[in-house]
């Protein structure tokens, strides 16, 4: 029998599609003019947004849940994990649990919601003299029924220490893999969190950012045959794979257990792949809650009701730190991350 290497071609929308184990990923890119002393926007560059729910491009930019200051404020999680993969701008984090941190280009952030967590992804546009330019990945990774209860955890994978491969091919032309989850060849991303589903090296997930030099080649080593494999060729003009040509801003699923030779047209070209064994437990949804039941998404809105899943301990809905931070973390542990700028 022979494998079809590539089952499904489909355009780029918003969020972009996922299978299971990854339940949502969204790509922000946002041109975000320079700052104010609040390192947010003034009222005439607000002015005909729709401020709380702005998820129109206007300007090059958006202001999603923020009123001032552009990202998400304060919100509850359980029963999954959120990775923020940032390729440019500033990120702040804070959260229930007490920790807060800001995180950079090439930096990452992996978090466990778990039992409950509340936290705010803000970008603060921390430049009062040129442009703030923000390029962010927004993934969720599901949690299995045994784990949708842990304790949540927050913890930081900092650019220095991703490991990167770049691939020479024949003539010379390189690929830059970044390696966030999984193995490539023999080379092994950091630890996850522990009770992802990613901490598990039988769950063969993957999550990895491509570049290829115009015309370059290389090959997407195979992992697990039941695994899903989704390629989000995000920007570029075209790939070729397997004697297809496929254009830029499409979503491409690859057969897992084979390997897969992918030749680059003729710019640059970047993809962000997830791959990884399904759960292949049942999916209720509601919002930020994913659990197994409809019962247990219940039980979810009953419980943040009642306890704000810990509360908010920092006041404001909008958290940002100060334009002077450079990127450090702050654990519920005491534990201090400092990292150069």
């Amino acid at each position: 029998m022979i494998k079809l290497i590539i089952k499904d071609i489909s355009p780029l929308g918003f969020p972009w599609q996922t299978q299971d184990p990854f339940l949502f990923c969204a790509y922000h890119r946002d041109e975000y003019p320079m700052g104010n002393s609040a390192m947010g926007l003034n009222d005439e560059e607000l002015r005909g947004r729709n401020i709380g729910q702005d998820f129109t491009t206007k300007d090059g930019w958006r202001m999603y849940h923020g009123s001032t200051i552009p990202g998400f404020p304060y919100h509850p999680h359980r029963g999954f994990e959120t990775i923020t993969i940032n390729k440019e701008g500033v990120v702040d984090h804070s959260d229930s649990l007490g920790a807060s941190g800001r995180f950079m280009a090439g930096d990452v952030q992996w978090m466990t919601a778990g039992k409950g967590i509340q936290h705010s992804e803000m970008f603060p546009l921390v430049d009062e003299n040129k442009g703030n330019p923000l390029e962010i990945f927004q993934v969720w990774l599901n949690l299995p029924k045994a784990s949708k209860m842990v304790d949540p955890h927050f913890k930081m994978l900092w650019n220095e220490d991703i490991p990167v491969i770049n691939h020479k091919d024949e003539a010379n032309k390189t690929t830059t893999v970044e390696i966030i989850a999984g193995k490539i060849n023999t080379i092994n991303a950091l630890d996850p969190t522990p009770d992802s589903w990613a901490a598990n090296p039988n769950n063969s997930v993957g999550v990895y950012t491509v570049k290829m030099e115009a015309g370059a080649q290389w090959t997407l080593p195979k992992t697990s045959s039941e695994a899903n494999r989704s390629v989000f060729f995000y920007k570029g003009s075209t790939i070729k794979i397997e004697g297809q040509t496929i254009a830029a801003n499409h979503f491409i699923e690859l057969e897992a257990g084979e390997n897969i030779a992918l030749q680059n047209g003729n710019t640059e070209a970047y993809f962000l792949i997830l791959e990884g064994n399904p759960i292949g437990e049942t999916v209720a949804q509601h919002g930020p809650f994913v659990m197994n039941t409809q019962q247990e998404i219940r039980e979810a809105m009953s419980d943040y009701g009642k306890t704000q899943f810990g509360g908010w301990p920092w006041g404001e809905k909008e958290v940002v730190h100060s334009r002077e931070k450079g990127r450090f973390a702050s654990h519920s542990n005491g534990k201090e991350e400092i990292k150069n700028s």
